[in-house]
């Protein structure tokens, strides 16, 4: 496993990291904490020492299947990335209860890598409210924190904003080939680059559809190595860029964390014709995407009980793939088993805590409209055979 020297930093870490929020789960969604310590020991000794998650993380069970997967190994031979997830807290005290709370769960005396969690104006303005980032650097005088970052999920003036206001010793980006250009994640990251600051990348395959392109999409990549995964060209393309210090994978099953793995032991940057190649690639997913979805569930729980990634999943497959028997017959079985875009009633709870900013109820709306043009005009081709 290939690892980077980070000299803001001053630490070592592999360019691989594993992010906390996919993990294997039981037929009932709660987390198998069997399978997912496995894999992390499996990671951990294939040379991943970078390992990141969140009190929101499997409903507070990510926390504590790290802690279980490394009782007894020698902490300073992996690093822990936590964060506060400020929308959880009620109070200023609430904040510094969860932080304790988080060492305690992770059986630790501190966390190498300490964020501010989905950082947005909203998110931001609740920090700023609840003096976080000062308690926060308090815990780094006392020896509770190496190294203070965010995540970010908003726009480059708000990005502007928390940078100058702070110091930071790192800053996490959702970084992907379609989001640097679909969603100019690139002027993101040379906001980091003019600042030094190193940047850790989450969302590296876009919630797994950068590893689910069509065969048309997906042809270009094939031709340059057939043996390649699709995953493997979305990692190596954010791992290319030079102030990238880790890129985050929420490996889900032993074959992800094998490729990522293997993408990252003697790792080769992107060549000149691999980058135009994955830029043609992206002009056309470009004209596909409209809803840029990570399936990362901020938006959950939704009130009416609407499964607002599964819809939007949906339609994203419907979208690349062009099914549309297969895009109805799901919408329907959403409707059928109680969580389908018909119970929504535009409270607007979800957008407020979407990090890509989507206009979740508009968008569903969208998709039920869609889905019944759709069926009506499946039921006239029926007809039309019919009557053939």
């Amino acid at each position: 496993m290939d690892k980077r020297y980070i000299k803001q930093l001053d630490e070592t870490i592999s360019i691989l990291g594993y992010g906390g929020m996919r993990f294997p789960k039981h037929e009932d969604d709660s987390l198998n904490f069997e399978a997912a310590e496995a894999l992390l020991k499996k990671a951990y000794n294939m040379g991943v020492n970078y390992f990141d998650t969140a009190v929101v993380y499997h409903k507070g069970d990510s926390e504590k299947v790290f802690a279980r997967a490394f009782q007894g190994i020698d902490r300073s031979t992996y690093m822990l990335a936590d964060k506060m997830s400020i929308w959880v807290c009620e109070t200023e005290e609430d904040m510094k209860a969860l932080f304790y709370r988080q060492l305690e769960t992770l059986n630790t005396d501190y966390i190498d890598f300490y964020l501010l969690h989905s950082m947005n104006r909203h998110h931001f303005a609740k920090a700023k409210e609840f003096h976080t980032v000062e308690f926060l650097q308090e815990m780094k005088r006392q020896g509770k924190i190496k190294h203070l970052g965010f995540s970010f999920h908003d726009t480059e003036p708000v990005l502007k904003q928390i940078l100058d206001e702070y110091q930071w010793d790192f800053v996490q980006l959702q970084l992907n080939y379609l989001d640097w250009k679909a969603m100019h994640a690139n002027r993101l990251y040379q906001m980091l680059e003019e600042r030094n600051l190193p940047c850790m990348v989450m969302e590296p395959v876009r919630g797994g559809y950068l590893a689910n392109l069509n065969e048309e999409c997906a042809a270009p990549l094939k031709a340059l190595d057939s043996s390649a995964s699709l995953a493997s060209w979305a990692v190596r393309f954010v791992a290319s860029l030079p102030n990238v210090a880790v890129v985050l994978s929420g490996m889900s099953d032993e074959e992800q964390v094998d490729d990522n793995c293997a993408t990252f032991t003697n790792f080769k940057p992107l060549t000149a014709q691999e980058q135009k190649t994955i830029a043609a690639v992206t002009d056309e997913l470009c004209k596909l995407n409209d809803i840029p979805c990570t399936g990362c569930r901020y938006c959950m729980d939704c009130p009416q009980g609407v499964d607002i990634p599964e819809i939007f999943s949906i339609y994203s497959q419907y979208r690349v793939f062009g099914n549309a028997q297969r895009f109805v017959n799901s919408m329907e079985s959403a409707e059928k088993n109680g969580f389908g875009p018909s119970l929504c009633v535009n409270c607007g709870a979800c957008a407020s805590q979407c990090p890509q900013q989507i206009a979740i109820p508009e968008k569903l709306a969208y998709i039920q409209d869609l889905c019944q043009q759709e069926k009506e005009k499946l039921a006239k081709e029926e007809n039309a055979k019919t009557n053939a």
